[in-house]
Formats: C-alpha cells, structure tokens, sequence
C-alpha cells in the first residue's frame, strides 16, 4: 500500500478516535502550567519523563521533587525508590545529587574558605558550615587528618540561625579578616574574633544552602553531587570516598 496512504489512514483513525499526538515537550510544559496555577508561589524549574513509565518527575523551587500524571492532575510527594538486584535503590536521591552537582559547578569557588590537601589531592568536599554548631566544630578539628589523606576541604557559608544574627556576624568577620583560615580556627575553638565588615558572600552562600537541600551542619557534599547530613569522623569519611 502507498506509504501516504497509509499515514493518511493513520491521522483518520487518531482523529476520529478523538487521540492528539502532544509532543514531550507539549505535556511537560501543561505539566508545568497546571501545578504553577494550582499552586501560587510555586515555581517550576524543570519536568521530565521519571523512570517509572507513566510519572513525570518535577523539581521547583522549594527543593521538593514532584511525581505527576502526564495530565498534571494526580500528584506524588516523597522519594521514589526501585528494586534492582543490589537492593533498594533512591531514584529521587539520585536525581537530586546530579542537580546538586549542577548548582555547585555553576556557582564555582567564589569566596570559598579552602583547607587543601596535603601533596596528592584525591578528593575534594564541600562544607556547609555553621561556626557555633558544635558538629561543625568537630569536623573542623579532624580538617587537619583529612588534609593529611589528600582530602581538600571547601567551606561555605551556612549559619544557620540566618542572616542578621549573631552567628552570622561571625562568619562575616572570619570571611572579612586578614587571614581567613587562621581567623576560622580560632573561631572554631571558641576564641573571638575581631568584628569586621566587608563585601562578603556569606548570604549568598547561605542562600546556595538552600538551593541545594541543607538543612542542618554540617552538610557535605560529594563531588558526585550526594550529600553527607552531620559529622563523620575523618577516616570514615576517608575510607567512604575509597582513600583508604
């Protein structure tokens, strides 16, 4: 039969069958509509096909991963996990550590408090820190140890009380000080540090926080984009990332 024929037949049936033929990029953009008119405020960053046939899978910008029909009327909250012959395997988790990694490639080094490594460097973490969290402060006394397994450690701001107070005073004067490092020891120990002010990084910092999911300190990230939640001895953390 000719082949125009064919297609011919083919939109006949389509149409009369009442069936439109939408586009991935179509449904994903209604998807976005739907929950964006459904609920103010929201803002939609990306939606895309999930591993689970049927779910569209959907970040925002509150940090919440959104799991909804092709239609955008049924919605799911929470982590989809997916059975594979290891185990239990995070889908959701997996997806969030690659836009973790995204973001922090994105955002770069700037004003970054670095800890390098001692000759080699084999691994490289990122640090939300918050200067008056005593875990922070634990981490911070075994920063030495990491550096010695080549282990280069970045600090961000992240003092968790918010912008304004206190806590996030002292991180300006330690970002704003002469010497950053040595005024970070000393304000890890507990000593003070002369109050200081300059153009500064730590709200941006704070925000970035935010963006890529921390909620308490410290928080490491991974340079594969997953995150440690709360303090991990060195060698743990060493032996973890396959130094030891």
């Amino acid at each position: 039969m000719n082949l125009k024929i064919v297609a011919a037949v083919a939109g006949l049936m389509l149409s009369l069958a009442g069936v439109s033929v939408v586009s991935a990029a179509e449904t994903e953009d209604r998807i976005a509509k739907q929950l964006m008119d459904a609920v103010p405020g929201l803002n939609v960053t990306s939606v895309r096909e999930s591993e689970a046939t049927g779910l569209y899978e959907v970040q925002s910008n509150n940090g919440d991963t959104i799991y909804t029909t092709a239609d955008g009327v049924y919605l799911l909250t929470g982590d989809l996990l997916k059975i594979t012959e290891t185990g239990i395997a995070n889908v959701s988790e997996a997806s969030r550590a690659g836009q973790r990694k995204q973001q922090m490639v994105a955002y770069g080094a700037k004003g970054i408090i670095s800890y390098p490594a001692k000759g080699e460097q084999k691994a490289v973490i990122d640090v939300f820190t918050d200067i008056d969290c005593p875990y922070c402060r634990k981490l911070h006394d075994e920063v030495p140890e990491l550096n010695e397994y080549g282990i280069t450690v970045n600090y961000y701001a992240f003092p968790r009380s918010g912008p304004g107070t206190p806590s996030f005073r002292k991180y300006e004067s330690v970002w704003c000080a002469d010497d950053q490092r040595e005024a970070m020891d000393a304000s890890k120990a507990g000593r003070s540090v002369a109050q200081k002010n300059c153009d500064n990084p730590v709200e941006e910092q704070f925000r970035l926080g935010g963006q890529v999911g921390v909620t308490g300190t410290p928080a490491i990230l991974l340079e594969d984009g997953n995150v440690i939640r709360g303090y991990v001895p060195a060698r743990n953390l060493a032996e973890g990332l396959g130094i030891l």
